[in-house]
């Protein structure tokens, strides 16, 4: 007998259209992989989690109303089961903690997406961690 394979749900949330773009991109080419919502800024990523309860939010930082940070300790407060993946331009080991604190499971620069990414939404979607390991920055898993 097959096993189903359980789609995954993710919502994508950055101010930058081109941006959302590309993570949209590069999450397309798996067939269990939705993306069921997009937002522009922390407040709708927030308002979106609450309504479709995605398994993966990925969260940029930077960005209008709410930044992410804020937007990562609501969703996790508000729909625990949506696991969040940080993925921004900050690559310092002060914000990866900021954003474990905060109640992120994942964090990816986004210079380092096309490697990281797909990994990234693999661990997460499976309740794992991933903080890509970068020089200096400790462990974090």
């Amino acid at each position: 007998m097959l096993a189903k394979v359980m789609t995954v749900r993710i919502l994508l949330a950055d101010d930058h259209p081109a941006v959302r773009q590309g993570l949209r991109t590069l999450l397309d080419g798996r067939p269990d992989w939705e993306i069921v919502e997009e937002a522009q800024d922390g407040m709708e990523a927030v308002e979106r989690t609450e309504r479709l309860q995605p398994d993966v939010v990925v969260l940029d930082i930077s960005m209008p109303r709410m930044d992410g940070l804020e937007a990562c300790r609501r969703i996790r407060k508000q729909v625990p089961k949506s696991e969040v993946l940080i993925v921004t331009q900050h690559n310092s080991a002060q914000m990866m903690r900021e954003a474990r604190n905060a109640g992120a499971k994942g964090y990816v620069v986004k210079s380092d997406a096309a490697r990281d990414l797909l990994m990234a939404v693999e661990a997460l979607s499976q309740h794992k961690f991933f903080f890509a390991n970068k020089a200096g920055l400790g462990d974090f898993g």
